[in-house]
């Protein structure tokens, strides 16, 4: 099974490249992202805790992230493996996964970073706010919050999951279809 965790700060692109790695690789796609806008636009109890951290730049606690994913998993029995997009962000929300991959007999087999530097992230989640009314992403202030916080506080993953010979970096520029093309190299390294 190939689980792949896709690495990147906000506007890296994630989720375009997930969509069509799920669809190379059939993988599942575990968005936290889109979850949370789900909770969000359901007005659950999760949602409007996550509304709240987000809307300030900040991120959601590791209770309900944890409890989305382990729900997904759960869902899906028997996939070729998951794409986590947005999860882990912190070395405990990696532990965490591993336990709790480890549980169902499965664990990561790799984490592909995209690099991107941050004025083009910036300059990408503004457009994208534009385009898609996303408030969290039409505040320059609350944009460079959301890097700073996730070089802060993700960035260590890279060396929880390099320690393990699990890290790939991979450029996060150019065509879509050049970024997929690295990407797919990358991830080949972990089949």
């Amino acid at each position: 099974m190939l689980n792949i965790v896709l690495f990147g700060a906000p506007g890296a692109g994630k989720g375009t490249q997930a969509a069509k790695l799920v669809e190379k690789y059939h993988l599942v796609h575990l968005s936290t992202g889109d979850m949370l806008r789900s909770e969000i636009a359901r007005n659950t109890e999760r949602g409007i805790i996550a509304k709240q951290l987000i809307g300030n730049g900040n991120f959601v606690p590791d209770s309900i992230v944890v409890a989305m994913i382990e729900e997904r998993i759960k869902e899906h029995t028997s996939p070729e493996g998951f794409i986590f997009d947005g999860f882990p962000r912190t070395v405990p929300q990696a532990e965490i996964l591993d336990s709790m991959l480890l549980e169902h007999s499965l664990s990561v087999a790799g984490m592909v970073a995209l690099s991107v530097p941050e004025n083009e992230l910036v300059r990408r989640l503004l457009v994208r706010g534009k385009l898609s009314n996303r408030a969290d992403d039409q505040n320059e202030e609350i944009i460079r919050n959301r890097i700073s916080v996730y070089h802060e506080k993700t960035a260590p993953l890279v060396d929880y999951y390099a320690n393990q010979g699990k890290h790939v970096s991979t450029k996060g520029t150019g065509s879509i279809e050049e970024i997929f093309l690295n990407l797919c190299t990358a991830i080949e390294k972990f089949r």
